[in-house]
């Protein structure tokens, strides 16, 4: 009896420990989900030569990336472009920089990859202005690239990001005689704070777009494409299926979007070390009324609702996916489910390598035709 005892001593405080462990894993990874995301330093520089105009960085999956790419820095230098690799080992990748760096300039060598390559619209050298949207949320920033269409592309940003990170399409649409709206929305740092300032994975931030259809509307539109980056995609895809403005919304591109967010976060989840339950209980957390707010959300995510695979049938304009299959941080499975759920109006080309949002800059020509021959296809190009 008294080694009886002796167990239950220790083992009653030891399972407490455990699951208050779990509890504490299960509600940080639910505040994790609908915190907006702060930039992280992913990349290391180990030695710039400002003769050659040459950088040399860590080896990762992104950095080893063919193309042109970013670099967020501290220092002298907030951001530079980098251009080819010119070499690597197992450990380093030398590329080329498009961005002069002189002689003395001091560059941190913590630093983040990024696939935006462009950083503000002045950089396009295409007219553009910037415009407030007023959205249930606020007077939300924009930059509108004018053109005598009207039909207007309308650009949504992913988690994380601004609306630099849309730029590099807006010469594409450009090209075809299109006005361009990149547009911001709450919590994303440009646009008004929400009262919690936490993300609602599209399930709130949706009518932010919606009241940019309204603008373009306004402003002489006739019909909208629609065009959403990552997290973007998942906005647009809710606004695709709720907006007040359905009948102007004549298609949609998504670019490495979250189509199905279970997918994505189990994926993450899994990234990161961390084993079921803990992913399948944060998502409950969630989107339980009673538990969201523990979680850190302002309100219950609507998973289910979320999870445009399971409402394609709810689509009606056509759609065209861009996601490479190693994408790396938003998986292209649920793009792909998608694609089958849906082949009467979902397009989807094959693309590899190129990690997330960065097809542009992996293959600026693969990707450029993609979409000027999917918007042709739907007359959708004013060019001739």
């Amino acid at each position: 009896m008294k080694s009886l005892r002796h167990a239950v001593t220790i083992a009653v405080p030891a399972l407490v420990a455990l699951a208050a462990a779990a509890a504490i894993a299960v509600l940080t990874t639910a505040r994790r989900v609908v915190t907006p995301a702060v930039r992280r330093a992913d990349t290391r520089i180990l030695a710039v030569d400002t003769g050659a105009q040459t950088i040399e960085l860590n080896r990762t999956l992104d950095t080893e990336l063919p193309g042109r790419y970013g670099l967020f820095t501290t220092g002298t230098y907030g951001y530079v472009k980098l251009g080819a690799v010119l070499s690597a080992d197992s450990k380093s990748v030398r590329r080329k920089l498009l961005t002069q760096i002189d002689a003395g300039a001091q560059v941190d060598r913590d630093a983040a990859f990024s696939g935006w390559y462009y950083t503000t619209p002045g950089e396009l050298h295409l007219p553009w202005e910037t415009v407030l949207i007023g959205s249930p949320a606020g007077p939300c920033p924009a930059w509108l690239f004018p053109a005598e269409s009207d039909t207007w592309v309308i650009q949504v940003h992913g988690r994380g990001a601004t609306r630099s990170e849309c730029l590099r399409a807006v010469p594409v649409f450009h090209a075809m005689g299109l006005p361009v709206l990149v547009v911001s929305y709450r919590n994303d740092g440009e646009a008004p704070r929400s009262r919690g300032g936490r993300y609602a994975l599209g399930a709130s931030e949706w009518r932010d777009v919606d009241a940019a259809i309204g603008h373009a509307l306004r402003r002489g539109a006739r019909r909208v494409v629609l065009m959403g980056w990552s997290m973007g995609g998942a906005l647009v895809l809710q606004t695709a299926v709720s907006s007040g403005h359905r009948s102007a919304i004549a298609g949609v591109i998504l670019e490495s979007p979250v189509v199905d967010w279970r997918t994505v976060l189990r994926f993450q989840a899994r990234e990161e070390g961390l084993r079921e339950p803990i992913p399948a209980l944060a998502m409950g957390v969630l989107e339980n009324t009673l538990t969201a707010r523990l979680g850190g959300a302002e309100e219950a995510i609507p998973f289910d609702r979320l999870d445009m695979v399971a409402r394609a049938s709810e689509l009606e304009a056509p759609v065209l996916i861009l996601h490479s299959d190693d994408d790396g941080f938003v998986p292209a499975d649920a793009s792909h489910a998608l694609a089958a759920a849906r082949p009467d109006i979902v397009t989807m080309l094959p693309f590899s390598v190129a990690r997330h949002t960065k097809l542009w800059n992996y293959d600026q020509a693969g990707w450029t035709s993609a979409i000027t021959d999917w918007m042709r296809t739907q007359a959708f190009s004013s060019a001739v």
